[in-house]
């Protein structure tokens, strides 16, 4: 698929540090409790780290007490991508920043969460840049 941002390997090593890279352009994980956006009270944006596009709000976060950032939506469907991964002897459906490709996280449905739309957006810190709301 081609994306509004594409950048080469190297371009993409230089901007990012090894950790985001990993993330973000290999699809990897971040440890879980190893963020602090999971509990952040931050009112505002979370843009793609790699691209700067805004995907989810603070308004649609909350405390799944997984590890990671949890999101019942994205800002617009479309500012995000979803490709089914069936790695890991299952099937669990990866969420990507639709700018440019990188791995943000995967969403799971039906989990009996409290929220409009009983999905969860469990998504990498690592993978975000916070920008609070002016005022």
């Amino acid at each position: 698929m081609a994306y509004e941002v594409e950048k080469t390997d190297d371009e993409w090593r230089s901007e990012l540090s090894a950790a985001e890279y990993h993330v973000l352009r290999e699809a990897g994980t971040e440890q879980p409790f190893s963020h602090s956006y999971e509990t952040d009270p931050t009112v505002g944006v979370y843009a793609c780290r790699a691209c700067g596009a805004e995907l989810f709000r603070s308004e649609t976060k909350f405390d799944a007490h997984c590890g990671w950032p949890a999101f019942y939506s994205p800002l617009a469907e479309d500012r995000v991508e979803y490709i089914k991964d069936k790695s890991l002897f299952q099937t669990r459906t990866e969420v990507r920043c639709a700018n440019c490709g990188s791995h943000l996280g995967h969403v799971f449905e039906g989990e009996g969460f409290d929220t409009p739309t009983d999905q969860r957006y469990c998504i990498n810190g690592i993978s975000l840049k916070q920008v609070p709301d002016e005022g």
